[in-house]
Order: C-alpha cells, then structure tokens, then sequence
C-alpha cells in the first residue's frame, strides 16, 4: 500500500510503500520516548520524498550512525536514518497522513541498545515479492 505522510506543518512531505497491516516499534530509548517516535523501519527504496528537502535540519549523537531529521520550520521528526538500518529509513508512523488499517506495537528496549539492537537489521532489507 502506498501511505503519505508530512511534518506538522506539511513543509516535509512523504510517500511509502508498506504492508496494509503495519508492524511498528516502540523504543524507549531516550530520545524516541521524549519525542513520541514509532517507529516503521522500511528498505529506502520504499520511501520518496516529495517535498521539503530544504526544510530538513539534522541532529546526530553518540556514535553520529543515525541521522535524525527534523524539520526546521515545526520542529517534528518524520524520519530519519536509524543506527540499526543505515540503509534504510525509519519513518514515524505517527507522521502518517493517510493512516493504516490496523497497527500492531511491538515495544523495543532501546535503553539497552547493544543488547538488543540485532534484532532491528532485518527491517531495511528487500523482500522479495515472488517468495
């Protein structure tokens, strides 16, 4: 299914590519906890920006792997590049515009990082349709 999603004050525009039911993440790491992330982790190739690439400000820390975008005018992150897939996009589905059929929340322990982090490297990877 195609979703469209946006920042709060639409500047950032999105469209994805992702299963009608979406498997989402709930991290308690501290800075998804403090900014509201869910996290939909997908391949890049199902992800396209349609606006707003100069309204993309970017905020990295510790290891600098992540990139976390924010939009500059309103302040909301409707995606970023996750440490656990640098080759993918994690988008926030609570960013989402056009809002899925059912979500299912899995919660993550982010604040145990190296522990647990392995468990998230599949999610960026391409499935292939014909399996």
């Amino acid at each position: 299914m195609k979703y469209t999603g946006s920042c709060h004050c639409k500047a950032i525009q999105f469209e994805i590519e992702a299963p009608e039911v979406i498997e989402a993440d709930l991290c308690n790491c501290s800075i998804c906890s403090k900014s509201g992330f869910l996290h939909l982790i997908l391949p890049l190739s199902k992800f396209k920006l349609l606006a707003g690439e100069d309204a993309i400000t970017t905020y990295t820390f510790n290891s600098g792997v992540a990139k976390h975008t924010f939009c500059r005018y309103c302040g909301v992150k409707p995606f970023y590049t996750p440490r656990s897939n640098p080759d993918g996009i994690d988008i926030n589905v609570n960013c989402l515009d056009t809002r899925p059929a059912q979500i299912n929340i899995t919660e993550f322990d982010g604040q145990n990082w190296e522990q647990n982090a392995a468990s998230l490297a599949h999610k960026s990877e391409e499935v292939d349709a014909g399996a």
